[in-house]
């Protein structure tokens, strides 16, 4: 007898190929049998009118920390993902050490309450099967978690002997099991690091058949130039490279995009192992205290808040801003804050909150950095539509949100999320298959599912074959689509049926049903 049997449903398995009707039985945790099944199973879906293909892989993930707050993972479940890669943009849950430990336990026992009670990718790993989690997890070591943990928040190149302990952070957290490594170079302290350091961690990496995946030092007026970084450090290390999160942001850099494929489509022709991925929406949601220019960031948060105190330091910033940065506060929104003052702000431009806050623009984001120590999250309205689709075209561009995994509920309901964070899959199918049309179903099914396991080395998933493991997503094609928005993000997408991790039915008729059957993958 078969654990589930799915009838009636047509198939999209992930290869890329058209659609086929079949059955799907299956036992345990794997897909036994795809084919006209008359035997009996213990559950039995009627998929009749609806679409099965594997689980969708959410290849740029920031639920790290979510998981152990809410191991649900009710965003992304309820939208169909199964496995996500965390650890992303050089910012991971582990290897942590010294005062960059410190500085994460405060700040998630503060904003959350959560115990961090791990310092390796080890005892991290161990968290996370203790409790159960939803979906599929992998993880990289981020670069600048392992910079900070070492050297500290600031500038300095590393010492010899600093070096070596990066190097044998990395080498241990890939022996328990990470995937590879990941870099923010355009966040402190890795944009302090030159390629030269980069491409000795990257190496490390490599030898347990790991990736480098990169936030560039610039995705604007400097995107070419990082591309070309990007590049070099992925050949220096002879290391698989994915771009994250691709974009011309600004419109000032929207007629870069050619050139940027260019490059990226040199390397492939060159023999470089090069992909990238990138979130279907038009705004960058990150740090509000990215604006700042890279010095200010120079010895982590308590220097950079010394430095925003101090009345002389103060207007050199402002000075630099208003040369730099001229007419950006109205395509900057407040997404979260931490202080119950500031949670007036939260869904309003900067020109709007400054405006009820009665100060300058630059004053008010000043204050209200000092005010949540930082913790200001925004979202950035500068993207064109026309290059999103260029780029979700492109056939070595895979889907991620760039989020982390949230709910309608409790403590990660706090602010104003990106939509990306509810809606990212159900939007590249609804959206960009069915009414736009630019990708075909089984052309983007595949990117969401075989390219990017096949891409991070995760066998025995993304595709619907028997032998493999059972996560499946059954959706209505005619009906699915992104609800959240911008002004209400909080809101599962429909046309999301059934989502089974593992051989567990975990979500029934749009609804999660409480299960827990995601594993920890490693190398």
């Amino acid at each position: 007898m078969f654990g589930i049997i799915i009838k009636n449903s047509t198939i999209i398995d992930g290869s890329g190929k058209d659609g086929f009707a079949a059955d799907i039985g299956i036992s345990n945790d794997r897909i036994v049998k795809i084919g006209r099944i008359e035997e009996s199973g213990r559950q039995v879906i009627d998929a009749n009118g609806l679409v099965a293909s594997p689980g969708f892989v959410d290849c740029h993930s920031h639920s790290d920390y979510y998981l152990i707050i809410n191991p649900l993972a009710e965003s992304k479940i309820r939208q169909g993902v199964t496995t996500e890669i965390g650890g992303n943009c050089g910012y991971s849950s582990a290897p942590l050490s010294g005062e960059a430990l410190e500085e994460r336990k405060n700040a998630y026992k503060k904003a959350y309450n959560l115990e961090h009670d791990w310092r390796d990718a080890k005892g991290y790993f161990n968290r996370l099967v203790t409790q159960g989690i939803s979906l599929n997890f992998a993880l990289l070591i981020g670069h600048n978690t392992i910079r900070a943990s070492v050297i500290g928040g600031g500038s300095s190149e590393p010492k010899e002997k600093e070096m070596a302990q990066m190097k044998e952070m990395v080498q241990q957290a890939m022996t328990e099991g990470a995937i590879g490594i990941s870099t923010g170079l355009a966040y402190g302290p890795a944009c302090f690091a030159k390629k030269e350091e980069l491409i000795e961690l990257c190496k490390e990496a490599r030898k347990s058949n790991g990736i480098f995946t990169v936030h560039m030092r610039s995705e604007g007026r400097g995107l070419l130039e990082a591309i070309d970084e990007s590049i070099l450090i992925a050949r220096g290390a002879e290391i698989p490279l994915q771009i994250s999160h691709l974009k011309t942001y600004g419109e000032e850099n929207w007629e870069k995009l050619d050139s940027a494929f260019e490059l990226i489509e040199k390397a492939m022709a060159d023999g470089l192992d090069v992909a990238c991925d990138r979130y279907p929406y038009t705004a960058a949601n990150t740090g509000l205290h990215n604006v700042l220019p890279n010095w200010v960031l120079d010895g982590g948060i308590k220097k950079e808040l010394e430095r925003l105190k101090d009345k002389a330091t103060r207007e050199k910033i402002k000075n630099e801003l208003q040369q730099a940065k001229k007419d950006i506060w109205d395509k900057i929104m407040i997404s979260e804050v931490i202080t119950e003052k500031n949670k007036i702000y939260e869904g309003k431009r900067v020109l709007e909150a400054a405006s009820i806050a009665k100060k300058e623009p630059i004053d008010f984001v000043f204050d209200i950095l000092i005010e949540d120590e930082i913790a200001v999250d925004a979202i950035f309205f500068k993207m064109s539509e026309e290059n999103l689709k260029r780029i979700l075209k492109k056939p070595y561009v895979m889907f991620g949100s760039d989020s982390g995994a949230r709910a309608d509920y409790g403590p990660l309901a706090k602010g104003r999320s990106h939509p990306r964070t509810f809606g990212t899959f159900p939007r590249v199918l609804g959206r960009y298959v069915r009414e736009e049309k630019i990708l075909d179903l089984p052309t983007a099914i595949k990117k969401m599912t075989s390219a990017p396991c096949k891409k991070f080395n995760i066998k025995e998933r993304g595709l619907i074959k028997e032998g493999y493991f059972a996560d499946i997503v059954i959706f209505n094609p005619d009906t699915i689509a992104d609800t959240a928005t911008y002004e209400e993000p909080h809101k599962y997408p429909a046309g999301i049926e059934y989502v089974i991790v593992n051989g567990k039915l975990t979500v029934e008729k749009a609804k999660h049903l409480g299960i827990m059957a995601g594993r920890v993958i490693t190398l």
